[in-house]
């Protein structure tokens, strides 16, 4: 479950478009919380021959297919909650600033205030977590609060509170010790994350 205010009206946007927001929506669905079995099922149709997303997503399927759900949610657990805490805090304020609650997510509060995204009532999780945010990139690309984002204004934000922590997080989960099932995951995000960077400065917004 996200813990953004469910849309209002989703702006037409191109394949191109909407195909980034679905990558926005795929690696949020499987860093948010444990997966559960009809997501791991669906993990396990990808199919993929373009390096080096498609072969990370071809991995990621046979994991999902062969390896058993409950340790696929055993490792997300040992990874991102623990004992007290994962090996990795998931956070922008924490990687950051080495703090939980701090300045950057207090930034972010200031520019979900000032877009318009509303936090869903009863949600604890603090909204600069990496699936919050993957979240919110995919409403702005779909203009899901209230307007339509130009790639300009999806850029600043993507450039202001993702791109400088978000590719060393996919890095850590990618090598993490923890880790089989997760490891495509973050080459898959990694790899994603530094298109559209690269996207963003070609086309003067990075």
């Amino acid at each position: 479950m996200s813990i953004l205010e469910p849309a209002i009206d989703s702006a037409s946007v191109s394949e191109e478009d909407a195909l980034r927001a679905d990558m926005y929506d795929f690696l949020a669905s499987l860093l948010r919380k444990e997966p559960s079995d009809d997501l791991i099922a669906k993990v396990a149709q990808l199919s993929g021959d373009d390096p080096p997303i498609g072969r990370a997503s071809a991995v990621l399927a046979h994991l999902a297919k062969t390896m058993d759900n409950g340790l696929i949610r055993n490792e997300y657990v040992e990874m991102f909650i623990g004992v007290g805490r994962g090996e990795i805090l998931p956070f922008a304020s924490y990687y950051l600033t080495g703090f939980l609650n701090d300045k950057p997510l207090a930034n972010l509060r200031a520019e979900m205030m000032e877009i318009g995204i509303v936090r869903v009532d009863g949600v604890k999780e603090p909204e600069d977590h990496i699936a919050s945010l993957f979240d919110m990139m995919s409403g702005l690309i779909h203009g899901q609060f209230g307007k339509t984002f130009t790639i300009a204004e999806q850029a600043k934000f993507f450039n202001k509170h993702i791109e400088p922590w978000a590719g060393l997080l996919m890095r850590d989960i990618e090598a993490a010790k923890t880790v089989v099932f997760y490891a495509p995951v973050g080459t898959i995000g990694k790899t994603f994350l530094e298109i559209e960077s690269a996207a963003f400065s070609m086309d003067g917004t990075g």
